[in-house]
């Protein structure tokens, strides 16, 4: 029986490590198929998925050896992190390692809604050459509002400080004298002052109960008309009929996403909109990121299957009860 499964398309130098010290099942389309998905879980002792694994309680219970789960990422709403938890299984994940090119990406699209980089791409491919049209404006000086100042919202301040952005913040959970306030020099504010002041806005926050559905019409109207929306966190914290509705009643000049509440998306007016620039969620997937996203959760699961305590963990180093 195999020790590891792997349910989804996850390579790498580390990856093949693990292959040769453990019985390595490498499915990565069997998050396709649920019931598959549910015999082949019965007898692994590890499981590691991107975000198209659904882990719940249910696929939680049927892994009866499951001593690890890890997901290679960050977030962790695809994975009932509390079943497992309860049920002395380690979780794993990649909590930093992918910050640098979620960062980096949310400074290329603020870049491209600021000069129209991919209307104006498309509108010379077409044969055109209309220099008017494509009148930007610069980074210099503008405000860029970051919801969420951890650690990807903190890189993100750092590389738009270097254009000569200032830098307002909004954080229920950030302590005032936290280095990444300080060291951004980010000014903490409400988000009504944030979005009220905000020439670009870009949203780090998790998906919680808290924050789905956060960024509504209601928000979207409290912006500047001129400002622009950026997410490269979660999808579901937008709430995309408000997002459509504000641009389209011209509420804010321009959005970039690259997540989604769906996904893949089903087709909607976004698609049609030409202040509107999409990618298919691949801020962490640069091949930097991704070779220490992989090696970060392929060693924990090693560790933890050879009785060694695992490094990036959610809620413990080790397996619990049984499962120990």
């Amino acid at each position: 029986m195999p020790d590891v499964l792997v349910s989804e398309n996850i390579a790498g130098a580390e990856m093949d490590k693990l292959r040769k010290s453990f019985d390595v099942a490498y499915e990565p389309a069997l998050w396709k198929a649920p019931e598959r998905l549910f015999e082949s879980i019965r007898n692994v002792r590890a499981l590691i998925v991107r975000n198209q694994t659904r882990v719940t309680s249910e696929l939680i219970a049927a892994g009866k050896n499951l001593q690890v789960i890890a997901r290679a990422g960050v977030g962790l709403d695809t994975i009932d992190a509390p079943a497992a938890t309860n049920a002395g299984i380690v979780v794993v994940y990649a909590p930093e390692q992918n910050s640098i090119s979620v960062a980096e990406l949310t400074i290329g699209l603020i870049l491209c809604l600021a000069r129209l980089i991919p209307a104006a791409d498309r509108s010379t491919r077409n044969g055109q050459w209309d220099r008017q049209k494509f009148t930007g404006v610069e980074l210099h000086g503008k405000t860029l509002g970051i919801v969420g100042i951890g650690r990807i919202g903190f890189l993100t301040a750092m590389r738009a400080r270097a254009f000569g952005m200032e830098i307002l913040a909004h954080d229920s959970f950030i302590n005032p004298d936290s280095p990444l306030v300080a060291e951004s020099r980010a000014k903490l504010v409400t988000l009504n002052e944030l979005l009220a002041q905000s020439d670009f806005i870009s949203c780090h926050l998790p998906e919680t109960p808290q924050t789905l559905g956060m960024f509504n019409f209601d928000v979207f109207s409290k912006m500047k008309p001129s400002a622009y929306f950026v997410n490269t966190s979660r999808g579901k914290v937008v709430d995309e009929a408000g997002l459509i509705r504000a641009l389209k009643e011209n509420k804010i000049a321009g959005a970039a996403l690259d997540v989604r509440a769906t996904e893949p998306p089903p087709s909607s007016e976004l698609n049609q909109m030409d202040n509107v620039i999409m990618t298919p969620h691949t801020a962490a997937f640069t091949v930097e990121a991704q070779d220490r996203v992989v090696t970060c959760v392929c060693r924990d699961v090693a560790a933890v299957l050879n009785n060694q305590p695992a490094r990036n963990f959610f809620n413990f180093p080790t397996p619990q009860g049984s499962k120990s």
